[in-house]
């Protein structure tokens, strides 16, 4: 019995990557992929209007979200937000966007994190 070669050994290093690619597209269509986000802090919230997602995060200005086409989000007590859809790329960088506009503080612990994100608390300033 003679062993199969490929012919271009430069291909073997994609295909762990194809598996992954098909199999995360299966996955999609038959689970759907999850985010979730928790908002942290006084006055902090969001709120879902129509295909956008206005969010109060401390500045002077409320933030307008547009949500992409294939993205489902869904927001409870105004502190939580869920991102799904069947792209597990568009998912993650859908909650990296929103978690991008308010990124943890390490000193107050305030902001947008992934749920059950663990943050190291920094020791601030000591008075004299």
């Amino acid at each position: 019995m003679a062993k199969l070669q490929r012919q271009d050994d430069e291909l073997r290093k994609f295909h762990g990557l194809a598996r992954s690619l098909v199999a995360n597209a299966v996955t999609g269509v038959t689970e759907g992929f999850k985010k979730e986000l928790d908002i942290v802090g006084i006055g902090y919230r969001a709120e879902l209007k129509g295909k956008q997602v206005h969010f109060a995060l401390g500045y002077s200005h409320p933030i307008v979200f547009d949500i992409p086409a294939g993205i489902d989000i869904a927001i409870d007590k105004q502190t939580h937000i869920t991102v799904t859809g069947p792209d597990r790329q568009l998912v993650g960088q859908v909650a990296a966007n929103i978690r991008r506009m308010r990124k943890p503080d390490p000193y107050k612990q305030k902001g947008v994190r992934y749920t059950g994100e663990v943050l190291k608390k920094k020791v601030g300033k000591t008075g004299a």
